[in-house]
């Protein structure tokens, strides 16, 4: 997420009661988390095992609970508690807007869009030319949608990621400040979700559909002229590449990338990055040929067993 206008380190630290280390004039032009960050960005790190990998990401300024050596060309803000920080920056600058109308006026709806009776369309929105927005559809504030989308009854576009930090007294929500971003010519099935970054964009790119009952996890990139079948679930932070397909009832981890043009067949669990090109199926899925062997080994076994 970009802030409204750049903020110095010295307003920075005044309004999180934070110590700076490096220049007060330095500016701070928006914040993400430490796997999407950019030059001018800020992001925070709160365990030991992540310092390094926080210090030397492309974030400018680290929110960090220790005093370290400052990396050049970097600040940082001594903080005793950075999630704390960072949850409060993120409410500060995408606070809840309370909604009036089922259609914002702040909402930007493009020339031949069609909002249907029962469609939610959030503050901030921004609709392209020639949509379909069906019944009962909800549109979460800030989400971005291109031209000639479809968008089915009972979808819901930008609701919070699913993020946590443990505590003694119970789950410390990471309070999310992304967006959905929806290119051109995609179609989104009944009942689909797609929750928005934590503090980045989770994309669906040009041309993709997407069946019913699917789940979309925060900061998941989906590429060009993908197909996923219903009741796919995809965890936050995946990256599936182009051309890719997904049928029915996939389940993918975290953090992975699914190469260009990969084949996932129906009720496979993805538990590591696959390379594109190729077809997979199975738990874990690999190559299907692979899988029936071992499934054929299986019941040789078994029968064995029973003579």
């Amino acid at each position: 997420m970009k802030f409204p206008k750049p903020i110095t380190l010295a307003e920075l630290a005044a309004s999180l009661n934070a110590k700076p280390i490096g220049d007060p004039g330095f500016l701070v032009t928006g914040m993400n988390e430490i796997h999407m960050v950019e030059a001018g960005d800020l992001t925070f790190v709160d365990h030991p095992k992540y310092y390094t990998k926080a210090l030397n990401s492309n974030a400018t300024t680290i929110i960090i609970n220790k005093e370290v050596e400052c990396p050049a060309g970097k600040a940082l803000l001594i903080s005793e508690n950075p999630f704390d920080d960072y949850v409060s920056l993120a409410m500060r600058f995408r606070p809840f807007e309370k909604a009036s109308s089922s259609v914002s006026a702040t909402a930007y709806i493009g020339e031949g869009t069609t909002i249907q009776p029962g469609a939610f369309v959030g503050h901030h929105v921004k609709i392209g030319k020639n949509c379909i927005i069906h019944a009962n559809a909800t549109i979460y504030d800030h989400t971005v949608i291109g031209d000639d989308v479809i968008i089915h009854s009972g979808a819901v576009l930008g609701a919070d990621a699913f993020y946590f930090q443990r505590r003694p007294e119970g789950w410390k929500k990471l309070e999310s400040c992304g967006r959905v971003v929806i290119e051109d010519r995609v179609e989104i099935g009944a009942a689909t979700t797609i929750d928005k970054g934590v503090s980045g964009d989770t994309i669906i790119s040009e041309g993709s559909k997407l069946d019913n009952h699917i789940q979309i996890g925060h900061d998941t990139y989906v590429g060009r002229n993908c197909l996923i079948g219903a009741h796919c679930a995809i965890a936050g932070v995946t990256r599936i590449e182009d051309d890719v397909i997904l049928w029915a009832r996939v389940s993918v981890n975290k953090d992975l990338v699914i190469g260009k043009k990969a084949v996932v067949l129906a009720l496979s669990g993805v538990d590591k990055s696959l390379e594109g090109g190729k077809t997979y199926w199975g738990i874990p899925a690999d190559d299907p040929r692979k899988k029936w062997r071992e499934l054929a080994i299986l019941r040789q076994l078994a029968e064995n067993r029973k003579k």
